[in-house]
């Protein structure tokens, strides 16, 4: 059943909201890593790290629904369920129980630079195929660009 026609041809559009499905999954996933390492999260910059999280948390959400709005006005219906996010998602993730403050920096780090380097990615693919979705994609990054670049200044010097 097709509820929505795309004005994308069907290549364009199967490249496109295969792009905005794999970024759901991983926002969805990002928005889930957050909330675990928030609530476990110890140390002496517990509150600042605490907070840092869930404003990770908010950006995640709030991209996670531009992007299946996108791929529904494209008439293809997202999938946000959570088997499909179980299933799927790769992006590092924090250890079982307390995380120690530098520990959850070091994951956060971890994590949006891989779905920085994924969305990359599909900003290329996309280039061709639908310059609206890249556009999409390209803020989202630069979002979550600046969120890595905030979590990697809070272990600046890091370990040598």
């Amino acid at each position: 059943m097709t509820v929505v026609r795309s004005t994308l041809p069907d290549e364009a559009r199967r490249v496109s909201c295969e792009a905005l499905q794999d970024t759901l999954v991983d926002l969805l996933g990002l928005s889930l890593i957050g909330k675990q390492a928030h609530w476990n999260v110890v140390g002496p910059r517990f509150r600042s790290v605490h907070l840092q999280l869930d404003e990770v948390v908010s950006a995640a959400r709030a991209h996670a629904d531009t992007v299946a709005e996108r791929a529904a006005a494209l008439g293809v219906p997202p999938d946000g369920r959570p088997e499909t996010i179980a299933k799927v998602f790769s992006l590092p993730a924090p250890k079982e129980g307390w995380l120690r403050d530098t520990e959850a920096v070091a994951v956060m780090t971890e994590a949006l630079g891989s779905a920085v380097a994924r969305l990359r990615e599909r900003i290329d693919t996309t280039e061709k195929a639908d310059p609206v979705t890249q556009d999409l994609l390209i803020s989202i990054t630069a979002d979550l660009e600046k969120q890595r670049w905030m979590f990697e200044a809070e272990n600046f010097p890091g370990e040598s």
